[in-house]
């Protein structure tokens, strides 16, 4: 184990207990992930492919073309082997990479250790009332995820939200579930053809986890992002609070408007709602018995 001056020693695991994952980067630090000040950790790689995407270079995993090292103007990035090496110490961070890549991916991920993670965040424990695990998606990671949600709990004493697509069948992750804090899952949309052709994948197991996480107590917040035309935000917002009540979830119910920043530059013209609307919904989810929403 490493150890610096800056950072609090991580105790040694066992190798079985410590699976690597593809991380796309960590914050050691946001109010807006989660209640409190909390580290976020995204992991790489999603199997939606959502029109409205805003992390689109969190999605798949670099194939090392090698067609954003020469765009790079830091010079942090060269081929080696056939393989695109990123030197941190050298990056500014301008995102000249993620613009250029043709691929949805990023030549700054890392496959990083569980132990790795934590020494990482280790001189910010202090500081923070838990972690919050994204993505792109980050159940796709399972074994890596529950290692890292299970040791931040026992070890650490911090609590995780798990930040999620809801595409992995969470009822046959029971460890996970029970040592995370809470789930945080975006529902996309409620018909199964309008989500598919927002996403390109189904939502069976979204609403199946709206209602087996709901019935748990474990649903921290509920997310639709609007977009008008898109998909029918009325029956989406009306069905998902209905879920909610009849599962008595105490879950927030969080109503965005599509914002084009970060967007794909193919999809940010797709319309914006304007407030009006999210009111609208933001009605609708309350006369359903929604006790908490949110309009962002």
């Amino acid at each position: 184990m490493v150890e610096s001056k800056y950072m609090s020693p991580v105790p040694d695991t066992p190798a079985e207990d410590n699976p690597t994952g593809l991380v796309a980067k960590i914050l050691p630090s946001s109010a807006v992930d989660g209640p409190g000040n909390r580290a976020v950790v995204f992991l790489q790689g999603c199997d939606f492919n959502c029109k409205y995407c805003h992390n689109p270079e969190t999605r798949s995993g670099c194939i090392h073309c090698g067609l954003c090292v020469p765009a790079c103007p830091a010079g942090a990035l060269s081929v080696y082997e056939g393989k695109v090496f990123w030197d941190s110490e050298r990056c500014t961070d301008c995102g000249t990479c993620l613009q250029v890549c043709p691929h949805s991916s990023s030549p700054k991920a890392q496959t990083l250790t569980v132990t790795e993670v934590l020494q990482r965040l280790s001189r910010y424990f202090p500081f923070i009332r838990g972690l919050t695990i994204s993505g792109g998606e980050c159940g796709l990671q399972a074994a890596f995820l529950t290692s890292l949600v299970r040791r931040a709990r026992k070890i650490h004493q911090l609590g995780s939200l798990i930040d999620t697509n809801g595409s992995t069948d969470y009822s046959r992750l029971s460890e996970l579930v029970e040592d995370a804090e809470g789930f945080m899952l975006d529902v996309k949309a409620w018909d199964g053809a309008e989500h598919r052709a927002l996403t390109g994948a189904p939502n069976d197991m979204v609403l199946k986890n709206l209602e087996y996480l709901g019935r748990l107590g474990m649903l921290y917040e509920v997310r639709t992002v609007v977009v008008p035309g898109l998909f029918n935000a009325e029956q989406t917002v009306c069905e998902v609070s209905r879920a909610l009540v009849s599962c008595g979830s105490r879950a927030r119910y969080k109503i965005i408007a599509f914002r084009p920043q970060g967007v794909r530059p193919q999809y940010r013209d797709l319309p914006q709602p304007d407030r009006k609307e999210l009111v609208k919904l933001a009605m609708l989810a309350r006369s359903m018995g929604v006790q908490e929403v949110v309009m962002v």
